[in-house]
């Protein structure tokens, strides 16, 4: 059991975010064990090819069997929708003392690490070097084009349902409504460990006017914290809706809504039971973004969809007009 204590005013300074880069580098999770993570294999099919180009070596070593990784790669998010870049630069700026620190520790004892990171720890600058460059192709090369896209919309959606249930439901609902591990005593949020991997290296850990900051992620079972207790406290749980990743378009069966609607648009609305961008949207349809942007308009100004503005990201999703519909 890990115990995360709040002191008057800590549920105050706890909030939310999602991280791009913790989801690049928790992607590395399912090369070691694509069975654990079955929602992910048609993205692993795309991009087997892609991987003999990049620092393979290296990326698959960053994840420890047991599917730990080192705490500075994944640093706690500043804002809640910081970008890969930004985030990466933080990495780069890691003290060598703990980059050696942090892969200890994720590797438990020395025979445990890999050669490449045995290796490389021997010059820990030039290493971190080569780590964040290989974390830039990966991104770059199996990421940014299509996972991420459909990924952030299920993080942003959420986020969205969170934020729901803080409003109707209160604090006491939210926390262990994030997963089946945590409950909340009032004061003090409890996760249970049994079911870990490796044992917990502590079990205690005060937020003490830190705030907390939950990150929804699309690789865990259930929630985990950070290795190190003494860092800024950071909770990751299982993002809601992560099934649907795998899932293709939905066949439209309704005859009446194809009449009605067109098939193109009963297909839009199918899709939007769940927020999610133009661009995203038409990456799962296989279209372009202008196509699917003419036939959001229409179904918005029917008063099918309704939307919303993160920064410069619209997203949809169906109105209670829009459900009955579907239905």
């Amino acid at each position: 059991m890990i115990e995360f204590r709040f002191a008057v005013g800590d549920l105050a300074t706890t909030s939310f975010a999602y991280s791009p880069l913790q989801e690049a580098v928790f992607s590395l999770r399912s090369l070691h064990d694509p069975a654990r993570y079955p929602h992910h294999r048609p993205w692993l099919r795309r991009i087997r090819p892609r991987l003999g180009g990049l620092d393979q070596e290296l990326l698959t070593a960053l994840v420890a069997p047991w599917l730990w990784v080192p705490d500075f790669l994944t640093p706690r998010p500043e804002r809640a929708r910081p970008s890969f870049a930004e985030q990466l630069d933080v990495v780069r700026g890691t003290p060598a003392e703990v980059v050696v620190a942090d892969f200890r520790a994720t590797y438990r004892t020395p025979e445990a690490m890999p050669a490449v990171v045995a290796r490389g720890l021997a010059d820990p600058r030039a290493f971190l070097g080569r780590l964040t460059d290989a974390l830039e192709a990966y991104w770059h090369v199996c990421l940014a084009a299509d996972w991420w896209p459909r990924v952030q919309s299920i993080l942003e959606a959420d986020l969205a349902y969170r934020g729901r249930v803080l409003a109707e439901r209160g604090a006491g609902a939210l926390l262990p409504g994030l997963d089946g591990r945590l409950s909340w005593t009032g004061s003090h949020l409890r996760l249970n460990t049994r079911d870990f991997n490796v044992p917990a290296p502590w079990t205690d850990v005060a937020i003490d006017g830190r705030g907390m900051v939950l990150l929804p992620t699309m690789f865990a079972r259930g929630a985990q914290p950070l290795i190190d207790p003494s860092r800024p406290p950071l909770l990751m749980y299982p993002a809601r809706g992560r099934g649907t990743l795998s899932e293709e378009p939905p066949p439209v069966t309704g005859d009446a809504l194809v009449r009605l609607l067109g098939r193109p648009r009963a297909r839009l609305l199918l899709l939007l039971a769940e927020p999610a961008s133009t661009t995203e949207l038409a990456h799962r349809l296989g279209v372009t973004p202008s196509a699917v942007s003419q036939h959001l308009t229409v179904l918005y100004d029917a008063g099918l969809l309704h939307r919303t503005r993160s920064g410069r990201i619209v997203r949809y999703a169906r109105t209670p007009l829009g459900d009955d519909l579907c239905r």
